[in-house]
């Protein structure tokens, strides 16, 4: 079992001026620590989950692309980028310079959006549910096509591109990996099990939840010749390692949970991730403990 970091919140003692040198402890610290993947929020406001819109919110690939100057072997990603953020070819481009930037760490985190607020604040279009899949299935398309070499046209029902030309290429071979957000089961994993490299669902729904969205992944896998062991399957959960919150040996039991359900990283975001001890605990106790689940 895998452990990766997310990091949805921004807001810490000392305002924005603190934001980066905060940031970049946290980076170092996950890098060192033996944590697989740092990923990042796209979200230009933020969200009600965490907090008040109000409150600190990066851009993703900006962050992104920081990160990857301050890190050697973590991987790094979106939690996930709303198709409807960026133009498809503007949004592969990007992920493939983060990739030769990084050094051949970038994932391509992707999924329908869902956050009106920040669509109507910021002017962005924000068209209806099934228009939101269909162009997210397109774009998915048009990013397999950009990375495969071929830069001939693309012409879909929402999207043209004259020349789907990606030069550099992703050092990642045949491409970074796809994940895709979400655990709707008709639309969501079936366009997992046609196009993504990793799935991501929520681990506070429980077990039970979890073990059916994985068996429906499974029947989507089936129907489209798809190996679902190729599938590579993370649970984004919430670690709180204060007292009388969690122990480390509750995360590890988690882990069990998910390990034994057929998960292979857990992706964690910590209330109090600037807090050193927190990110000690996983390096020293946590992810060691689940490394051979």
């Amino acid at each position: 079992m895998q452990i990766g970091l997310q990091v949805p919140s921004f807001t810490w003692p000392g305002g924005a001026q603190a934001i980066a040198p905060i940031l970049a402890r946290v980076a170092a610290a996950a890098d060192e620590g033996g944590f697989a993947s740092l990923w990042v929020m796209d979200h230009f406001f933020q969200i009600p989950i965490v907090g008040p819109v109000e409150n600190d919110m990066l851009e993703g690939y900006s962050t992104l692309a920081w990160l990857a100057a301050r890190t050697e072997r973590v991987r790094l990603g979106t939690l996930v980028t709303g198709v409807t953020y960026r133009h498809p070819g503007v949004l592969v481009k990007t992920v493939s310079t983060l990739d030769v930037l990084s050094g051949g760490r970038a994932w391509l985190g992707i999924g329908a959006a869902w956050f009106d607020r920040e669509h109507h604040g910021l002017g962005v279009p924000f068209p209806p549910l099934g228009e939101r899949f269909e162009r997210l299935e397109e774009t998915l398309r048009i990013a397999k096509q950009m990375w495969s070499g071929d830069a001939g046209a693309f012409r879909g029902r929402h999207y043209g591109l004259a020349e789907t030309l990606c030069v550099p290429r992703p050092l990642q071979r045949p491409h970074p990996p796809i994940l895709i957000g979400g655990q709707g089961e008709r639309k969501t994993l079936r366009l997992v099990a046609r196009y993504a490299d990793a799935c991501n669902l929520f681990a506070f729904v429980g077990p039970d939840v979890l073990r059916q969205k994985l068996d429906v992944l499974r029947r989507h896998c089936d129907a489209e010749g798809r190996d679902f062991a190729s599938i590579h399957r993370t649970a984004l959960g919430s670690a709180n390692l204060t007292p009388g919150k969690q122990t480390a040996k509750d995360v590890i039991r988690q882990c069990e949970t998910l390990a034994s359900l057929g998960f292979q990283e857990l992706i964690v975001n910590l209330p109090n991730v600037e807090a050193p001890a927190a990110l000690a605990t996983f390096a020293k106790e946590i992810i060691p403990a689940v490394r051979e689940l």
